[in-house]
């Protein structure tokens, strides 16, 4: 089995820090982090990504509450996950080893579990990629994020992995 591009390692301050300058372009600006939202935290369920390739920052995964939106409930036998990629590394075919990178980090400490994710309904690209790697939808999801409501798909794996 070929070594992963990307590799999990503790998110610093300084990975922190960049991630909140990211600026996704169109749509996708929704991921942009917004005023007040704080750093991420590596000792809240967050890691990063690095890519093995240059050993830069690739992006960043977080689970359990952290990887919840406002107002969705825990839901035992699921771990809640999320993952956020670089800006100019989204669209280059690089998602599914980079969320699996993200899954087997978090595996390699949790074990084996079924896992829970949301992507906005309309983003297209990350249900595809979701459902590649054994996800499917199981019901719908809105709720307030900048005022506004947005609406997420919410998607679990069926087998533990």
């Amino acid at each position: 089995m070929p070594a992963s591009r990307f590799h999990a390692r503790p998110l610093s301050q300084d990975d922190a820090q960049q991630i909140a300058r990211w600026r996704y372009a169109g749509p996708w600006s929704i991921y942009d982090a917004q005023a007040g939202d704080g750093l991420l935290d590596g000792d809240d369920g967050y890691f990063a990504l690095v890519d093995a390739t240059d050993g830069t920052l690739a992006g960043f995964a977080c689970i359990g509450v952290e990887a919840r939106v406002p107002g969705l409930a825990e839901e035992a036998g699921l771990v809640d996950i999320g993952v956020g990629m670089r800006p100019d590394l989204v669209g280059h075919g690089l998602g599914q080893t980079f969320l699996e990178a993200a899954i087997e980090h978090a595996r390699s400490r949790l074990g084996a579990v079924r896992w829970r994710a949301v992507v906005q309904s309309w983003n297209e690209r990350s249900l595809r990629l979701t459902a590649r790697l054994g996800f499917r939808a199981v019901g719908t999801h809105t709720c307030l994020q900048g005022g506004k409501p947005v609406e997420y798909l919410v998607l679990v794996t069926d087998e533990p992995r």
